[in-house]
């Protein structure tokens, strides 16, 4: 599998969207709520100019994003992975998550959240990625795991 990396401008808003309810359907569908589901291209433009987000293809087909900001002193925050459905459990996400480490060698310590709810989720973040769960919290309706990882 060969993938590869773009960062998404504001003219992928309608692809990002794309990726996004794919992937994250299961969890609207699951919670009646979900902030990455059922963004207007509006909202997506908007996040494009505030948050670096990346494209995965896998041989030229998009299958998923990565999105981080840079929180400033090596401090920044994973706000989306996600990789579609028909594309999951073949090491993409690992290989994007290690991609990004690549991209801002300073990094000091990276922080996430997920639904307390996702073994799945929490198992690769702290199995594949070496993250740490920090506390729980309300979110909503919904029970969010945060998550740091530090670079010692």
């Amino acid at each position: 599998m060969n993938l590869s990396y773009r960062k998404a401008a504001k003219k992928d808003a309608d692809l990002l969207i794309n990726l996004y309810n794919s992937s994250f359907y299961d969890d609207y569908l699951r919670y009646g709520e979900c902030p990455a589901y059922g963004q207007t291209k509006e909202q997506m433009e908007q996040s494009i100019e505030k948050t670096a987000k990346y494209i995965i293809t896998s041989d030229n087909t998009p299958v998923g994003v990565i999105s981080f900001s840079d929180r400033g002193k090596g401090h920044y925050y994973l706000n989306c992975l996600c990789v579609i459905p028909a594309y999951q459990g073949k090491g993409i996400g690992t290989q994007a998550f290690q991609y990004m480490l690549s991209l801002y060698p300073d990094w000091e310590q990276i922080t996430l959240v997920t639904p307390a709810d996702k073994k799945q989720n929490i198992k690769f973040y702290t199995e594949k990625c070496g993250f740490h769960v920090a506390d729980k919290e309300m979110h909503g309706n919904v029970e969010i795991v945060n998550f740091y990882r530090k670079n010692h």
